[in-house]
């Protein structure tokens, strides 16, 4: 009876506000609990929560027995509590992973809470807050695709992160922008759990970079200092715009990426396959997944600028080795891709959509005017 009495408490606590989503990633429904945090979490989450058993004991809702203490604790508790408590002083440039996120992203957000108290610290900030960042990351050869070890140094004050090819370099290897800088992380592509992408803009064509360091905390104090230093130089730029503004600002999450199969600008050459990466309005295709440039880029406009995805292609297309095609009609001229499935066709096809159907911004007509599209 007690053990019965238990587990309905605990179901009757999950219905409270805040306690209906995970405590860190904001999966919904969460069955399982820290009792000596006093949190709601995920079976993912809890997971992470067994490897720091110093800082949270873990059970699960249903299936393990509580006894009455442990249960009060709980109730005096709960998700909002916790919050309060240990995100009271998060920095809003931080980025707070969800359950879509890679397993790195929710760790170090899990150790940074619990484990290390960075929040209720803000001292312990100083990795990713402090306006400047150097150290040594593995980074991706362009040629040879051979991970070396190269120095990064991040700079407000100078407006770029560079990283230099020999430890003692007088000159950057290259000079990256903040304005037009992008990172996220890319563990199955780059094949390291702790593998991150760097973008920015170079004579107005995307360069990527493949980074990675064996310490998870490390990239990610790299990957927030990226945020931190994108959101003073756009406090700068725009100087009304309120933290909510500027926040999904910071870095971007690719919209879609994968392989299709595309034709040239007069539709005669025979299709050819390559990886796509929708990148908010940009469309880049790469031979290989970690090429360092695009072989091309398509802007991508809103309908209200005679932009439109239709399924299928025109009949007299010849040369498609995957059936399931789509065309993207932009002001210019019409793209052909195929895909090797309808599911992706699908996928493809309501990422474009998305993009299409959102009104375009000032700057994004700039953006447009001197696109330049390689064929």
């Amino acid at each position: 009876m007690a053990k019965e009495r238990s587990r309905k408490a605990l179901v009757e606590l999950l219905q409270r506000p805040g306690n209906t989503a995970c405590a860190d990633c904001a999966a919904p429904d969460p069955d399982w609990a820290s009792h000596s945090l006093g949190i709601f979490i995920c079976l993912n989450c809890s997971g992470i929560h067994r490897n720091i058993p110093q800082v949270s004991k873990v059970k699960s809702v249903r299936l393990d027995d509580w006894d009455d203490a442990q249960v009060e604790f709980m109730a005096a508790n709960g998700n909002n509590v916790a919050k309060a408590k240990y995100e009271s002083k998060m920095p809003p440039f931080y980025y707070k992973p969800t359950f879509l996120d890679c397993q790195l992203l929710r760790e170090q957000w899990i150790r940074a809470k619990y484990e290390r108290k960075e929040f209720i610290h803000s001292e312990k900030q100083e990795p990713y807050s402090a306006g400047y960042r150097e150290g040594f990351l593995w980074k991706r050869g362009r040629d040879n695709g051979q991970f070396l070890s190269r120095k990064f140094v991040l700079s407000e004050r100078e407006g770029a992160l560079k990283y230099f090819n020999k430890n003692d370099a007088k000159e950057p290897k290259a000079i990256m922008k903040i304005e037009h800088l992008n990172a996220t992380f890319q563990p199955a592509k780059i094949g390291n759990p702790h593998g991150l992408q760097i973008t920015y803009l170079k004579d107005n064509s995307t360069r990527n970079i493949f980074v990675y360091h064996e310490d998870g905390k490390e990239i990610v104090d790299w990957f927030n200092a990226i945020r931190a230093a994108r959101f003073h130089y756009l406090q700068v730029a725009f100087p009304g715009a309120s933290d909510v503004d500027l926040v999904p600002k910071l870095s971007r999450n690719y919209l879609k990426e994968g392989y299709m199969e595309k034709t040239g600008p007069k539709q005669t050459e025979g299709f050819k396959k390559r990886w796509f990466t929708m990148d908010d309005r940009r469309l880049m295709y790469f031979k290989d997944p970690l090429d360092a440039f695009a072989r091309g880029e398509v802007f991508i406009g809103s309908k209200e600028n005679s932009y439109k995805v239709l399924e299928g292609l025109p009949p007299s297309t010849q040369g498609n080795h995957w059936q399931h095609g789509i065309t993207i009609v932009t002001p210019d001229r019409k793209f052909l891709f195929a895909c090797e499935t309808e599911d992706d066709q699908l996928e493809w096809i309501t990422t474009f959509q998305k993009v299409i159907s959102r009104p375009m911004l000032p700057q994004e007509y700039a953006v447009e005017a001197h696109f330049k599209h390689k064929p």
